[in-house]
């Protein structure tokens, strides 16, 4: 329980400037919406003659109705996805390298608990931070659509699973963050490591939608989780999903296996 309360005390500061900073951003696109509204024959003329490799690279299409609530929001949802992948990268990178980092590992080690109790508690104190930006980013969305709407309806259901893929992104850069940071011998700066991560992924899905290419669409979340398709079908491709989450598994089990025979730096 100790190790949960250090770490989740460390991430405290984190959670808050990256809750707020997503906040902020939902809040300033929702701002946008009763303008671009406003003028929606004009901006639908506009989507409609940008080239389909250009709109799909940031996953979009001609079909997009931007007048709609949800057709709005889901084209900059992205980027609130790209945001807490960030952050989850950064938990998960950071969840045992900083103890070789900083050189304390030998300190945590000597207590009388187990390397999978110190996982454990490690990963529950990175989930626990990791909801609480969650909740901001339900409870912002669905207050600033609600008060920017402009008197438009929109399917509750759709944003909620909508909503839903911020928790899949989550577990995915946060597990699979903590299972590479265990094969590498050692992660002198998280950063590096978590923007290569999530930007690797995110251009992965860029340029797959750009060329068509199905294989690339098997690799990264965030053609597993594309807000347009979510919206425009009210529905997960399913098959892509079971994917995130065989993946988030293996990430598990390995970083379990992987840090219970690990040969740990410490200051001696």
């Amino acid at each position: 329980m100790n190790i949960f309360k250090h770490e989740f005390k460390t991430h405290l500061k984190s959670v808050i400037t990256w809750s707020l900073s997503i906040s902020f951003l939902i809040f300033f696109v929702m701002a946008l919406f009763p303008t671009f509204a406003s003028e929606t024959e004009m901006i639908n003329e506009m989507m409609a003659n940008f080239p389909p490799e250009f709109l799909a690279a940031f996953g979009m299409d001609s079909n997009i109705n931007m007048s709609t609530v949800l057709g709005f929001f889901s084209i900059y949802f992205l980027f609130v996805q790209v945001c807490v992948a960030i952050q989850a990268a950064n938990y998960g990178f950071s969840l045992v390298s900083i103890e070789e980092t900083e050189m304390t590992a030998d300190f945590l080690l000597t207590k009388p608990v187990g390397r999978t109790t110190i996982l454990t508690s490690k990963l529950f104190a990175a989930l626990a931070s990791l909801t609480i930006t969650n909740v901001v980013v339900w409870v912002s969305s669905f207050t600033f659509i609600n008060m920017y709407r402009d008197g438009r309806s929109y399917e509750t259901g759709t944003l909620v699973l909508l909503l839903v893929t911020v928790l899949f992104m989550q577990l995915f850069f946060l597990t699979v963050g903590m299972f590479i940071s265990l094969l590498v011998k050692r992660v002198r700066s998280v950063t590096p490591f978590s923007m290569g991560l999530v930007f690797g992924l995110y251009v992965l899905n860029a340029f797959g939608s750009t060329v068509g290419g199905d294989t690339l669409s098997y690799i990264t979340p965030f053609k597993h989780f594309e807000p347009n398709y979510i919206v425009g079908h009210a529905a997960y491709d399913l098959p892509l999903v079971m994917i995130t989450l065989v993946a988030i598994i293996l990430s598990v089990a390995g970083s379990y296996l992987l840090y219970t025979k690990r040969n740990i730096h410490t200051a001696v």
